[in-house]
């Protein structure tokens, strides 16, 4: 059944009230189960689950990966196959957009801890106790839904915004319920047996894994005198490397520099095979472009100039150069510049979505115009939003200062800034379902550092705030569009946000400890294990530079570094006006070349051939209906989302066994 919607005619000359009184009419759905017990129970343990693989993820590539569709897909397919049993009847349309309402709030609350929480630790050396990370992400990302209230009856009821992105999740759900279900059920058994598959290879290639089952379970006394179990290696080209030790065989190197200490591996990662995938084509090759100027062009000329050299220890002993050296002492400066610079152009060069927030904002209709409010039962009380932010802006204010040493006056400072910018995030996500969270928080981190440049925390917080407001108002809109096209209650998805919100926290920051912040064998922990070569952690690398840069200037910077800044400074701009003067056309993004800076290669590598296996046969399987196009095509984000979540999931086991086996 094709969704009812308004005619661009209509929407331009019908009252709100006329709008109003057409959904209340026609669309909505008063008695349709929507937030029941089992839709809250489900999307708090789904969301629970895709929020770790969102940490994951976040933490190797420094992407927040949307879970809306994943968790679609999983909840149509578990109470199908429930009620099919007989055991429950089946969920609704409305239950099911619930808990993906839920589910898509526990992934996105997680984004701080692979941002602007992870910069803090990485600058401050302080590790945040676990209670403060729960306290002030739950309170900024209510302030976040809070903020969002007023925006929805603009937004949607009247001006009817496009929400791409909810609007996608809203035609996917009404496909499953009111159209082809073994459509539906085709996408979940793909993602299953792709996930189960992934799962059993992540297994494989895990030391905790193998030392488990060759340990515990087979109990394989001979293999007791082993420093580490056996598994097979992920990364592939470890085989030719003791190889090549046995046999005297030749060593890759580039102006003699190892391949292996820039980076240079192959590893068939399940999971950056699947981020590829969900990229695409274009994003994977200026990532690729990126990460191969950088460590195959520019590092082995700073290595061999000496402007990245061996670092001293604590200890007094050499630190060997490796990816995360190189990328720490020298390549983050520009790659950066490079995102930054990209992000900003790019926003700027947009300024309808500045003016179109503020003018939708601005308009007011007389009483009259408005006629009886129909949904006043149905929508979210203004006056909770009127007595809500003021209380949340101050509790924010307070806990940042409490926990972080903001001094008072600044966090307040902040709070109007953080407020404007996020109605321009919202804004951009309802026209684009881009949000440039990216971008806006540089604008406060900036802002607040020209204030006060002396504690890192002025800046990373309040810019931290920015991040997590503008994405949760702008997430929350979003999952309400479905729900609107769908006839849903608004403040139902609300409450389901907020659900969700707990969910992500409650599920991400004991597992942040035990990835991220592991306690070493006298049970002390230490923010130096934050990023390693397995998480890259780019996206606290770039939170990072820039309070750096605020702190410290570029003074006790290479020369090379500036003028490496400089250019890329100057690349960036061109890139961004390029892409505007051909609509987008232009290969490249200036703010994916720099991610490809400072993510490991092997990872973007495995992410590029991801992308191009999906372009490659989405290309051999053009036409629509047959079995190629259903599997490579129609089924892109269900395969993904099984490369994704079975590697996750069972690289998080993999952590969760190494510390119950010591």
């Amino acid at each position: 059944m094709a969704i009812q919607q308004l005619t661009d005619e209509q929407i331009r000359n019908w009252t709100r009230a006329q709008k109003d009184e057409w959904w209340f009419k026609n669309i909505f759905r008063g008695d349709m189960p929507q937030l029941t017990l089992r839709s809250a129970l489900t999307g708090f343990l789904l969301g629970a689950v895709l929020a770790a693989t969102s940490l994951y993820i976040g933490g190797k590539t420094g992407i927040g990966i949307g879970v809306g569709l994943t968790s679609v897909i999983l909840s149509f397919a578990l109470f199908r196959a429930l009620n099919n049993s007989g055991l429950t009847s089946d969920y609704t349309i409305l239950e099911n957009n619930c808990t993906q309402s839920i589910a898509t709030a526990a992934g996105y609350a997680v984004s701080p801890l692979f941002s602007s929480l992870a910069a803090y630790m990485l600058i401050t050396g302080r590790i945040i106790p676990w209670w403060q990370m729960m306290i002030w992400i739950v309170v900024v990302s209510i302030l976040g839904v809070l903020v969002a209230f007023p925006m929805k009856r603009r937004f949607i009821n009247e001006e009817q915004l496009p929400f791409p992105e909810g609007r996608a999740s809203g035609v996917v759900l009404d496909s499953l319920y009111n159209g082809d279900a073994g459509s539906g059920v085709f996408k979940a058994r793909l993602l299953g047996y792709v996930a189960v598959g992934t799962g059993l290879y992540q297994a494989l290639v895990s030391d905790g894994w193998m030392k488990l089952l060759q340990f515990k379970i087979l109990r394989m006394d001979q293999w007791a005198g082993m420093s580490a179990p056996w598994t097979f290696h992920e990364r592939l080209d470890t085989y030719y490397y003791q190889a090549a030790v046995k046999a005297d065989l030749w060593i890759p190197k580039i102006l003699g520099v190892d391949f292996r200490t820039l980076g240079l591996r192959f590893t068939l990662d399940a999971a950056m095979l699947g981020v590829g995938g969900l990229m695409g084509i274009a994003v994977a090759s200026s990532v690729l472009l990126g990460s191969f100027v950088n460590f195959v062009i520019l590092a082995p000329i700073m290595i061999q100039a000496g402007d990245i050299v061996q670092r001293v220890a604590p200890n007094g002993s050499l630190v060997p150069i490796s990816r995360a050296e190189i990328v720490n002492q020298w390549s983050m400066w520009w790659g950066v510049t490079m995102m930054v610079v990209g992000a900003l152009v790019g926003l700027l060069a947009k300024p309808e979505l500045f003016t179109s927030a503020f003018k939708s904002l601005g308009k007011k209709k007389s009483a009259a115009e408005q006629g009886p409010d129909l949904l006043a039962d149905i929508e979210v009380p203004l006056w909770v939003s009127f007595v809500g932010v003021p209380i949340f802006s101050v509790l924010g204010a307070w806990v940042t200062h409490a926990f972080f040493g903001v001094p008072w006056l600044l966090a307040l400072i902040s709070l109007p800034l953080i407020f404007v910018l996020t109605v321009i995030c919202t804004n951009a996500m309802a026209l684009t379902s881009w949000t440039p969270t990216g971008a806006l928080s540089k604008i406060t981190q900036f802002t607040m550092g020209a204030i006060d440049r002396t504690n890192p925390a002025s800046n990373l917080l309040p810019a931290g705030m920015t991040s997590e407001v503008a994405s949760n108002a702008a997430n929350l809109l979003s999952d309400i569009k479905p729900g609107y096209m769908l006839g849903g209650k608004p403040r139902h998805q609300a409450v389901g946000h907020v659900i969700g919100i707990f969910a992500g926290v409650m599920a991400c920051v004991p597992l942040y400890f035990l990835l991220f912040l592991p306690a070493d064998a006298n049970g002390l922990r230490s923010t130096t294990t934050i990023v390693s070569e397995q998480f890259a952690m780019p996206a606290a690398l770039q939170w990072k530079g820039v309070a750096e840069i605020i702190a410290k200037g570029v003074q006790g910077l290479p020369a090379s570094a500036i003028v490496a800044m400089v250019v890329a400074a100057v690349c960036a701009a061109a890139i961004e006006i390029a892409r505007i003067i051909f609509k987008g056309r232009f290969p490249l993004s200036a703010v994916s070349i720099g991610l490809g800076v400072v993510l490991p290669p092997e990872s973007v590598i495995a992410m590029f051939a991801g992308a191009l296996l999906f372009w490659l046969m989405g290309r051999r399987h053009k036409a629509p209906g047959t079995p190629g196009n259903r599997v490579w095509v129609e089924g892109c984000e269900p395969i993904c989302a099984g490369l994704i979540s079975g590697a996750a999931l069972m690289g998080i086991g993999n952590a969760i066994v190494n510390v119950m086996l010591g």
